[in-house]
């Protein structure tokens, strides 16, 4: 199997300064669900691979989250195959699934039969596209830089855009 792996916040939804954990705070990007749909009919796995560090920080709940990951899945007609997540924040618990560690890529190979060399990371940090990169994988750095300071594959504005590039 291929698939397109999705950082969550800055690609899929706006990010709303630190962290999104409120319902009528999450907006989806211009494009997304087209996109997703895209991916999705060109016979990729659509997978999101987010931190959310705030959970470890006591800022928000599991719960708060998960409300935010309901909308989303309603948002993009059910398309998106798994929501794996990372609740650990550096300065509170170490842990090897917080981006750039590939824990949770790991896990959604397995459980997939994903093959790396045929899929894509999309991201909007450094840490995203170096995850990809890890994992041998062709990366999409979100940016609205004019370097491609982080080596990815592509350097592009929005997810929307850079669906037909990662298709072709």
């Amino acid at each position: 199997n291929k698939c397109i792996f999705l950082d969550r916040d800055g690609v899929l939804n706006v990010e709303k300064g630190d962290y999104t954990y409120l319902p009528k705070d999450f907006v989806l990007e211009p494009g997304v669900a087209g996109s997703i749909r895209k991916i999705k009919e060109a016979g990729y796995l659509a997978i999101v691979i987010t931190n959310q560090a705030g959970i470890s920080r006591g800022i928000y709940t599991r719960r708060q989250m998960e409300q935010c990951h309901d909308l989303l899945m309603e948002q993009t007609s059910h398309l998106i195959d798994e929501i794996y997540y990372s609740p650990y924040h550096p300065t509170v618990t170490a842990s090897l699934s917080r981006k750039p560690g590939t824990l949770m890529v790991e896990r959604a190979i397995a459980k997939f039969g994903i093959n790396p060399g045929l899929s894509w990371f999309v991201g909007d940090r450094p840490r995203d596209i170096e995850c990809g990169q890890r994992m041998g994988m062709r990366t999409v750095w979100i940016t609205q830089q004019a370097e491609n300071s982080c080596s990815a594959t592509y350097l592009c504005h929005s997810l929307h855009k850079s669906t037909d590039l990662m298709l072709t």
